[in-house]
């Protein structure tokens, strides 16, 4: 009898494996669009991607000249355009500001965020679902109707400490705050929900504070989601031109603002589209590293949030 159970046993287990296999191979053979057609619609995706960054790459290693009589020769490339822009417009310092700027910015909103968001999924207290749902209801404003209320309350702010705020670093770091920290927070919320309690539970039993358990168990395992909220609130500050055309001055204004001022100059002189690409190309590049070296991170944070509901 024991044989005969086993023969069994062993046939049901390959029986169904037959079946699990049998519906694999059923679910991917019934796909929702044809193989060829996903193929295509992801070659045309990479084509429309691609090419125009290879194309502002050329233009970056073409001279001034060929590029504005249109003649690129592959030939001719050279790297004058990368040395020459230099001077030609300060992009070193546009560089450093918006560094500066940009990643105080994002450190300050994640800072926040993780202190907002750990009593939101921790506690519960009188105002939290509204508090949730204007966090949301802040990324739906349209920044440009935001400049002027910003810029009448850093005014009023300089005006009664008798000290320069609008062109200082703060003030523009504070204004991306104003973007980055409800992001970050509601991110950080997402990703929380995920962690079990219990993990903080043995950590208060052992002698931990609720800021211990908070440095000690919860922060290591978030960090996933503060990579993602960091990069997310970095973009806010680097790819801005409104805000810090408005809050920032000559000494403290950013890359994106050189750029722009770069390009109205040379339209109305000779134009140097080569130097323009190859500044493009710079100021691009700090945002593709920062995704390459994150990348794991970056889809971690994001999968796991995403598996619960906020």
């Amino acid at each position: 009898m024991g044989v005969s159970a086993t023969v069994a046993g062993s046939g049901g287990r390959s029986a169904g494996r037959r079946r699990r296999q049998a519906g694999g191979s059923a679910g991917s053979a019934e796909q929702l669009l044809p193989r060829w057609l996903v193929r295509a619609v992801a070659a045309v995706l990479v084509v429309v991607s691609v090419v125009p960054v290879l194309y502002m790459i050329v233009l970056s290693l073409t001279p001034n000249q060929a590029v504005a009589l249109g003649t690129i020769d592959l030939a001719k490339l050279t790297w004058s355009n990368y040395t020459s822009m230099w001077s030609a417009a300060p992009l070193a310092a546009g560089l450093f500001h918006t560094l500066v700027i940009a990643g105080a910015s994002a450190l300050l909103s994640v800072a926040f965020g993780l202190l907002a968001a750990y009593p939101l999924t921790r506690f519960t207290f009188r105002g939290r679902g509204p508090f949730m749902t204007v966090l949301i209801g802040v990324q739906t404003v349209p920044g440009t109707t935001l400049v002027l209320p910003l810029f009448a309350v850093l005014s009023w702010i300089q005006t009664t400490i008798s000290t320069q705020v609008i062109g200082s670093y703060w003030a523009i770091i504070i204004t991306y705050m104003t973007f980055g920290v409800p992001l970050s927070t509601w991110l950080l919320v997402a990703y929380l929900r995920t962690i079990p309690r219990d993990l903080e539970e043995a950590a208060l039993v052992d002698g931990c504070t609720r800021f211990g358990a908070l440095r000690r168990i919860v922060l290591p395992i978030t960090v996933p989601a503060l990579v993602v909220a960091f990069v997310f609130a970095f973009l806010v500050g680097w790819n801005d031109v409104l805000f810090a055309s408005v809050f920032t001055n000559a000494s403290t204004q950013t890359l994106a603002i050189v750029v722009q001022r770069f390009a109205n100059n040379s339209a109305a002189a000779l134009p140097v589209y080569g130097e323009l690409m190859s500044a493009a190309v710079v100021s691009s590049a700090p945002v593709v590293f920062l995704y390459l070296a994150f990348q794991r991170y970056l889809v971690n944070g994001l999968s796991a949030g995403s598996l619960t509901g906020v």
